[in-house]
């Protein structure tokens, strides 16, 4: 199946984040995705959290399935692309993009007019996504 996008806003508040996290897992149950919905679940988490908290104004989450991949974005307000770093053991943040770096089949982030968009993609099965 390959899926229009859905897409939902948020504020820039920490039951966003929740809010989410929610509003994916029951898109994807509709898709019958299911076996997606842990991974994008967490990876969704991550990129949401770091919009609330760097960002101001709308998050906007969208959602897609196409030829075998499922492709997550996170809009916001910030212009300031993510990087990766590698955290110090002490540490209490900066993990979020590793988890999105080492679970997912690919991730990224766009500059956009209104910010950026940071996306990663999930494979799930051709039968259902094609």
């Amino acid at each position: 199946m390959n899926t229009p996008p859905a897409s939902w806003t948020f504020s820039s508040r920490p039951c966003s984040v929740f809010q989410a996290r929610q509003a994916a897992r029951a898109q994807l149950v509709e898709w019958g995705l299911h076996q997606a919905c842990d991974f994008a679940e967490l990876l969704i988490s991550e990129l949401v959290t770091n919009a609330v908290r760097h960002a101001r104004g709308i998050v906007r989450l969208s959602l897609s399935a196409a030829d075998g991949l499922l492709r997550c974005e996170v809009e916001d307000s910030s212009p300031l692309l993510p990087r990766l770093r590698a955290a110090a053991d002490d540490d209490e943040s900066s993990r979020g993009l590793a988890l999105v770096e080492v679970l997912s089949s690919g991730w990224g982030s766009v500059p956009t007019g209104r910010g950026k968009v940071v996306w990663f993609e999930l494979p799930v099965p051709a039968a259902l996504s094609a």
